[in-house]
């Protein structure tokens, strides 16, 4: 199955269910997942999980089920938290803002400096934008 077909497939419980084992980053079984996620019962992950592995997104391995591929191409790993790769993009443009105010302030503030204010919260309104949408979307 291609990339975006796999992609396709990680809506609701199994984008959770996936989301869960990238985190966990350690083999886990479907009662852990069932009670992690507060499913019905172990058969209800089971099939989530079996769903995953058929499309080659996870793996069965003798202690459990494992992350075999890496979809969330517009997120990043910290640690155990992933999150959008534009959050790093809105951090940059705010702090290039706050920097422009603060310590390149002109004594007479001219047409360029404006120019320059303008173009730099563009920048600060679409990255926060597009990590907004991404967080929001789902498809951390």
């Amino acid at each position: 199955m291609s990339g975006d077909e796999s992609e396709k497939a990680l809506k609701g419980t199994a984008l959770d269910v996936y989301r869960f084992l990238l985190k966990k980053n350690k083999p886990v079984g479907p009662r852990e997942v069932q009670r992690a996620l507060g499913l019905s019962s172990p058969s209800v992950a089971v099939h989530h999980l079996s769903r995953l592995e058929d499309i080659g997104i996870l793996r069965h391995e003798s202690s459990g089920y494992v992350v075999n591929k890496v979809l969330l191409e517009q997120s990043i790993k910290l640690n155990r938290f992933l999150v959008p790769r534009y959050l790093f993009y809105s951090i940059f443009a705010v702090a290039a803002l706050l920097s422009e105010l603060a310590f390149f302030r002109p004594a007479v503030i001219d047409r360029a400096y404006i120019f320059s204010l303008a173009i730099i919260a563009v920048f600060v309104f679409f990255s926060c934008y597009e990590t907004a949408k991404t967080w929001l979307r789902g498809s951390l």
